[in-house]
């Protein structure tokens, strides 16, 4: 049978506009015969069948649902009529989100939602409760950090829902970059937002009118039936049957749906527990993602998941998250010993305690890991100071054996191989071979290295100090936070204990070196832990002057760091003592050199009549002198040592020592028979005449000459040498310079007297001694003797004799000739007049012979009469008779002349300018 009614057409709806699930009433014509004749009813593409009511056949009231379109027609189908048309069109407005305590007249669909309300303590609310823009204008995240954002708004915050909710902070993190143009259109908006909120309630009811009036029937139908129902029957009232209806209707349907809604149930829960998962994917990947980084050695990562952790979840009461939370903290509390061991792990450079540092600061270590990690080096510096102690003691005791005999042979070997002038100062030259650092004394090398790991491991402790004071060692950005703070206060409350640290890290470097090289400076307790090293063979001024040289470059090290002086104060006392040591053992080592100048004394004189050993001991000093310029040098905070009374004294004393000490070597020399005397070194010079190098090949071999060879130096040494060494002490800085040279002047002066007599003594007494029996030879008496004819031959014996003399002291020494002749012309003078004297008479021939003698001795030796000499002839001449006659004094005269006459060449040697030195 075909359709005998028209297509539905809708002419009209009430209201033509509105949200997802708005009510609305359509109005139209051939809307259908019954509820069951309504098939199909579509608004903007969208079912809404479900939901529609059928009043009549001109009127269908429904509810619009979620369109995909946003404005469409009404199509209704009837079965009667079929597919209908329409007139009018459906508007779908953008639903407003509306919150879980917001008035809304339409159904809310809430399974979009998930209740967060169980983290509420957080202060955030669900971010599907949150607006997107409440401003209504574009967002433009800027570039301020969130935890610069932290910083600048303690306990407050940027989510708008918050109750700490800082405007300030929303604007800086969302609008840092918007024009005020856009800010006062965001004004606008909010304005228009609160004037709707306060249309609330009216909005509410106009929006749900009908809703209301459908309640309001509802209930009164509702009351009618329940007045009615004014008397109990056998099957109760109508509320208990009601009731009973309704009981069963729920039993019915959970026997019905009971499997299907459990399944839903459940597949719900899933769905939530994975959009939870989901959501907070960043907590529980948290301890598998610090387990990874931390193998990686990616700290710092780690370290900002813990701190957005700790803001997010720190405070949580969701069990859940507590547990998550639980492994989170046993993690980082793993990572925090992990960094504290490698803190304190030695050794470590400065870089990697600071970086170590950091990340415990930011993971809110307990206590001051800084402070253990500076606790921890400096044991670390005072375990390395004294295992390379112990090192060198283990070294020296193995080794002590082997290295003495080296030592030894590579000693004899330098004497032997060097020159006479180098030789003897090799002990004040340090070594310059290659290999010289491993042929260097154990002290040397210990002291040294000991300086090496000071120098090493200090000035790192220093700067890590210098960054905790000044809390750069917690922040690298150098902001302050109360953390910083409170880090930097008790790095200045620790100011005293860190002092003390370097104050014994000092001291036991000090220590240290004064047990290997000033164990006299240290009392029997510190020996026992500092000493233990072999002092058998002390170090010599040069290996001193290196140790010096060593601990000044530690010191400038140590001042360049600008550590206050007064901790330095200990090393410079050790280097004044390091010094004054070094001062002395000089002098003592040079002193022992000098004693053996006498093994090197040739006996071959130069043309002033010296050997080399003057000049060899003015070397020796000046070398001394040279080797010591170093130690005296006052370097910056140091003192001139000469001027402490005590070290002067010492110096002063030992410098007398060493001159005396050479003087004693000289004393030595002339003693020496002639089978002491090593002429295995003495040399000829081929440049010589052949006379001169036959008396030289004789001449070393003769205890007198060795006399007149010291005489001859120590004149030299008065004259020259001594002062050329005061000059050089004065240069030096030996204020003691003038008294050291006059107490030595005053020793060479005593021995040069005693060489002198000794020498004079040997010369004059045989001359002296043939006098007497040459006079009286032959029975020669005065009383009765014949006339005159010239001077005896005892007389001209005599002279040559002197000449002799004259010869022997001039070929060394032509200075040396009228000191030495005089005092043997006295002697001789001497003996001359007591012999006249004793004669008790004289003839006249006898009283002219003994006149002529007399005067002819006298005239012969003139140049070399002295005061006594002269008192002596004229005392010997007073003694006898004088002449009458002319004849006497004629033949007197003449006898004179025959033999100065007789006797010129030989006599000429008397005359100092007939004669010049030998060139050699």
């Amino acid at each position: 049978m075909s359709r005998a009614r028209q297509p539905p057409l809708v002419t009209g709806i009430s209201p033509n506009e509105g949200a997802p699930w708005t009510k609305v009433t359509i109005r139209g014509e051939n809307l259908g015969t019954g509820h069951n004749d309504l098939i199909g009813l579509s608004i903007c593409g969208h079912n809404c069948l479900l939901t529609a009511e059928w009043i009549t056949a001109s009127k269908i009231v429904c509810r619009v649902g979620p369109a995909k379109d946003d404005k469409g027609e009404i199509i209704v189908t009837t079965k009667s009529g079929g597919l209908g048309t329409s007139t009018v069109s459906f508007k779908l407005l953008k639903p407003e989100r509306i919150g879980i305590l917001d008035q809304s007249a339409v159904w809310v669909d809430e399974l979009s939602y998930y209740d967060m309300r169980t983290d509420r303590n957080k202060g955030i609310s669900p971010l599907s409760l949150r607006p997107a823009n409440p401003l209504g204008i574009e967002i433009d995240k800027g570039k301020v950090p969130l935890k610069d954002l932290e910083n600048m708004f303690p306990r407050m915050s940027g989510d708008f829902t918050s109750e700490n909710f800082s405007a300030t902070w929303y604007l800086m993190e969302n609008h840092s970059s918007t024009s005020f143009e856009q800010l006062r259109v965001a004004v606008a908006n909010l304005k228009k937002q609160a004037s709707k909120k306060n249309e609330g309630s009216l909005a509410y009811v106009k929006g749900g009118l009908s809703t209301f009036f459908e309640a309001q029937d509802a209930l009164a139908a509702i009351h009618q039936k329940l007045e009615s129902d004014g008397t109990e029957k056998v099957g109760g009232s109508m509320t208990q049957r009601l009731e009973n209806v309704l009981n069963r209707a729920s039993e019915t349907a959970d026997t019905l749906f009971q499997e299907v809604l459990g399944r839903k149930d459940k597949a719900d829960s899933t769905r939530n527990a994975l959009n939870v998962l989901q959501r907070f994917k960043f907590l529980f990947n948290l301890p598998l993602n610090i387990e990874r980084n931390i193998q990686k050695g990616d700290y710092d990562v780690v370290i900002n998941d813990y701190e957005k952790a700790k803001s997010l979840f720190g405070n949580t009461e969701v069990p859940v998250f507590k547990k998550v939370y639980s492994e989170v903290e046993t993690r980082i509390e793993a990572l925090r010993k992990l960094l504290l061991d490698k803190l304190l792990e030695t050794p470590s450079t400065l870089h990697d305690q600071k970086r170590y540092i950091r990340y415990l600061s930011d993971l809110h270590a307990p206590g001051d890991p800084a402070w253990k990690c500076i606790i921890a080096q400096h044991k670390w510096i005072l375990q390395l100071m004294q295992n390379c102690k112990e090192d060198f003691i283990k070294e020296q005791k193995v080794s002590v054996a082997g290295v003495g005999l080296e030592m030894d042979r590579s000693s004899s070997l330098n004497r032997i191989s060097l020159p006479a002038p180098v030789k003897r100062g090799g002990s004040f030259q340090t070594p310059k071979d290659d290999s010289w650092h491993y042929k260097s004394p154990q002290q040397v090398r210990f002291v040294e290295k000991l300086s090496d790991v000071v120098i090493s491991q200090l000035p790192n402790f220093w700067k890590l100090w210098i960054s905790y004071v000044n809390g750069s060692l917690f922040s690298e950005t150098g902001e302050k936070s109360g953390q910083v703070e409170k880090l930097k206060k008790n790095a200045r409350q620790r100011q005293n204990d860190f002092k003390g640290m370097i104050e014994e890290v000092t001291r036991r470097l000090v220590q240290l070196v004064r047990g290997a090289l000033l164990p006299s400076s240290l009392t029997e307790l510190q020996l026992r832990q500092y000493g233990g090293w072999d002092t058998k063979t002390p170090l010599s001024g040069a290996w001193l002057t290196q140790v010096i040289h060593t601990v000044r470059l530690s010191l400038e090290a140590l001042s360049a760091l600008e550590i206050p002086n007064d901790l330095l104060q200990v090393i410079q006392d050790l280097l004044q003592d390091l010094r004054v040591h070094c001062l002395l053992t000089t002098l003592q080592h040079t002193e022992e050199d000098v004693k053996r100048l006498a093994e090197k004394e040739d006996w071959v004189v130069d043309n002033e009549g010296i050997t080399s050993l003057p000049a060899q001991f003015e070397q020796c000093m000046i070398q001394m002198l040279q080797s010591l310029k170093e130690p005296m040098e006052c370097k910056p905070g140091e003192i001139n040592i000469l001027n402490l009374d005590v070290v002067q004294d010492k110096a002063c004393e030992q410098c007398v020592s060493i001159i005396k000490v050479f003087i004693k070597c000289l004393e030595q020399l002339s003693t020496k028979t002639d089978g002491d005397i090593d002429t295995s070194h003495l040399s000829v010079d081929l440049a010589s005449p052949d006379l001169f190098g036959s008396i030289q090949e004789d001449f070393s071999s003769k205890p007198e000459q060795r006399l007149l060879i010291i005489l001859s130096n120590c004149q030299y040494l008065e004259r020259h040498t001594f002062l050329n060494l005061a000059e050089h002490l004065e240069k030096n800085s030996f204020t003691t310079a003038e008294k050291i040279i006059r107490v030595s002047i005053e020793a060479l002066r005593q021995l040069d007297e005693y060489l002198f007599e000794t020498y004079v003594e040997k010369k004059s007494d045989p001359i002296v001694g043939s006098l007497e029996p040459g006079i009286y030879a032959g029975y020669f008496d005065w009383k009765d003797c014949l006339p005159p004819t010239g001077v005896r031959s005892y007389l001209k014996e005599a002279l040559v004799s002197i000449i002799s003399v004259h010869a022997e002291v001039f070929t060394v020494s032509k200075e040396l000739v009228p000191r030495v002749l005089s005092k043997i012309i006295e002697a001789v003078a001497e003996e001359m007049s007591r012999l006249m004297q004793c004669v008790s008479s004289f003839s006249k021939n006898g009283a002219l012979q003994a006149r002529l003698e007399i005067c002819a001795l006298r005239d012969a030796i003139e140049p070399y009469l002295t005061s006594e000499s002269r008192t002596s002839f004229k005392q010997a001449v007073e003694a006898l008779p004088q002449l009458q006659s002319g004849t006497d004094k004629k033949l007197l005269e003449e006898l004179l002349n025959k033999f100065k006459s007789s006797m010129k060449l030989q006599l000429n040697c008397f005359n100092p300018a007939s004669f010049q030195p030998v060139k050699r």
